[in-house]
């Protein structure tokens, strides 16, 4: 692979969508499976080549309602606003916190946080 050169994965354009059949009398039961699949990529990812999923391994940060096994999805592009939970880099170790704009401490910022999926087992 030459130096320099970025070569970026693209979401297929493709449409999954199964066309309804005309239907006379009862509809079948199995009608239900031709709806498509929801697509947690295509929902909640706007940047995929910034976006990382991160499963959290413990309840350290259970003061967010960040609990063990939820996973995060992590947008490495965007800015974080006032107010917003990030993962930052302390002390070699990835935490979060919420962004405070009045704080005057430096930090790392790995990524803000856009979605948590909980973990309900």
């Amino acid at each position: 692979m030459k130096s320099g050169k970025v070569n970026l994965v693209e979401k297929s354009k493709k449409s999954y969508r199964v066309a309804r059949p005309k239907q006379t009398g009862f509809s079948s039961p199995a009608t239900h499976y031709t709806e498509p699949r929801i697509d947690l990529n295509a929902e909640l990812i706007k940047n995929p080549s910034a976006t990382f999923y991160v499963r959290v391994i413990d309840n350290s940060f259970s003061d967010f309602e960040i609990l063990e096994n939820d996973v995060l999805i992590v947008d490495k592009s965007l800015v974080p606003k006032n107010n917003q939970l990030a993962v930052i880099v302390k002390e070699d170790t990835f935490q979060i916190e919420r962004i405070d704009a009045n704080s005057k401490e430096e930090i790392q910022l790995w990524g803000v946080i856009t979605y948590v999926i909980k973990s309900v087992v």
